[in-house]
Formats: C-alpha cells, sequence, structure tokens
C-alpha cells in the first residue's frame, strides 16, 4: 500500500512560470484571520481600526525578515554556501522566534509613534498570533517539514488521524511524527483558552505574557520530537533554549509589573 502512497502538491496555482505554493497561501490566510479577530476586537476595547491596518502593513513584513533572517543565521554553513536560496522563502525556513522578535520590536515602536498602550495592543493581538502559528503549521505539512523521528502507520492509526494526515507523513519511504499537528492542536487550545480569559477581565499586558507561556511550554515539548531543529550545540535546540528563556522573562514580567504597580489598568478597562 506504501507504494503508491504520493505526496500533496505543494504548489497551489501554476501560472506558465509563476508557482504560487501552499505554504505562503496558508500563512497569508492564517495573518488575514487573525488580522479581522484583531479588529473586531480592537473596535470592541475602543481602538481605531486603523491602529491594526497600521500596524499590521508593517509587522508582517518585517516578521516574514525577521523570521527569515533568524533561521538563515542557524543555517549559515549552507546559505553561506547558496546564497540564492536564502530568498525562497516559500520552501519552507522561516523562524516564529524571529518573527515574534520582529513583531515585538515593531509594536514597540509603533505604539510610542501613535501614543497607545503596547500592552493593549498585544493583548488585543495575542489571540491573533497564536491562531495565525495554528494555521501557519499546516504549510509545513504541505511541504511535509516540521515533522519528528520515525514512527509506524499503526501509531499514526492509533491516533486516529484522517487518512491524509497519515499519508502526507509517509516521506521517503518512512513515516514521521506529525508534530506540525501537535502544535497547531496546543495552540487551537491556546487560542480558546486566551478567548475565555478575555472575560476575566485580567491586569493588562497579562494576556499576551500568557500567550507567551502558553506557546514556550508546548513547542519545548513539540521540540523534542523534531528532526530538523536549529542547534546552538550538537545537543541543545534553539527553540527549547529560547522557549525556556521566555517563560522565565513571562513570568518575571508579570511579578516585576505587579510589584511596580505597572499593571493595575484591567483588560476590559476602557
Amino acid at each position: 500500500m506504501e507504494q503508491g502512497i504520493q505526496p500533496l502538491n505543494p504548489i497551489a496555482i501554476e501560472l506558465g512560470s509563476l508557482q504560487i505554493h501552499w505554504y505562503g497561501l496558508i500563512i497569508g490566510f492564517g495573518v488575514l484571520l487573525g488580522l479581522i479577530i484583531a479588529l473586531r476586537e480592537s473596535e470592541r476595547r475602543g481602538l481605531d481600526k486603523e491602529i491594526f491596518t497600521d500596524l499590521i502593513l508593517f509587522a508582517v513584513p518585517i516578521a516574514i525578515i525577521c523570521a527569515r533572517i533568524y533561521y538563515v543565521i542557524f543555517q549559515w554553513d549552507y546559505y553561506s554556501q547558496n546564497p540564492g536560496d536564502i530568498i525562497k522563502i516559500w520552501n519552507g525556513g522561516i523562524a516564529i522566534h524571529g518573527a515574534l522578535i520582529g513583531s515585538v520590536l515593531t509594536a514597540i515602536i509603533f505604539a510610542r509613534i501613535k501614543n497607545v498602550s503596547f500592552w493593549k495592543l498585544v493583548d488585543i493581538a495575542a489571540p491573533s498570533l497564536l491562531l495565525g502559528q495554528a494555521i501557519g503549521r499546516w504549510g509545513n505539512f504541505m511541504n511535509q517539514e516540521a515533522h519528528g523521528g520515525e514512527v509506524t502507520r499503526a501509531f499514526l492509526e492509533n491516533l486516529h488521524l484522517p487518512e491524509f494526515i497519515i499519508n502526507q507523513m509517509y516521506i521517503n519511504g518512512t513515516y514521521y511524527h506529525p508534530t506540525f499537528l501537535y502544535e497547531s492542536v496546543w495552540n487551537i487550545v491556546g487560542v480558546i483558552i486566551l478567548l475565555l480569559l478575555r472575560k476575566v477581565n485580567m491586569r493588562r499586558g497579562e494576556l499576551f505574557l500568557t500567550y507567551v507561556l502558553w506557546y514556550s511550554i508546548g513547542r519545548f515539548f513539540v521540540e523534542r520530537l523534531r528532526t530538523d531543529s536549529l542547534m546552538l550545540t550538537e545537543s541543545l535546540r534553539i527553540a527549547q533554549v529560547i522557549s525556556i528563556v521566555l517563560v522565565i522573562v513571562a513570568v518575571a514580567l508579570i511579578l516585576y509589573r505587579r510589584f511596580r504597580g505597572q499593571a493595575d489598568k484591567r483588560y476590559l478597562d476602557a
């Protein structure tokens, strides 16, 4: 049966020499859906819609560039020999931690220029960010990347996965852990939690920091299963190190902002 399995075509549309990959379309859809949700929530929170529209215009391209730079830096042995491949992001190879760094720095500068609360902006954006990440992992699925180690078909069937996922995890004669799916499901659960926490009326800034905690914890454990991790040393995975750092920073910020009286405002405050 395995001999007849064909991978899904990573190219969605092909017009002559023009190729539009599912990877880009899926990431674009995640960004669009996240923006729509953020715009609706920002309106409810009393922010002008143009605030988030303007922010996205800067944040998305900067995030993509930073995500690619981050990935290329830690794969420099390859890209130094193949510089023409640096711009080929449609083949995969963008790191979410690089995107987060770019997005947060953009939001900090943007908030100061527009004279709005940075923490209010990122609280509103938190569920959208996590949803975008959950959707974006399916771009990895189409490229048959971001998978884990070897497993059997029986293992995947015991997870009660749809046939198309099982077949797509059959790569070069071997079945692999669908780690893209593990992370996507974890992120979707996180989106639901963040939406519920909105109603709890958390302290301003802590919704975003909860997002950082949730994603980092999940990423730490999923990363252990992956076979394509960016490595800091032979045994140290960069994403796991960054995840630990982010957990520590998020907890420290929550405690520091409360101690300093910087978190007295609530999410639902006008």
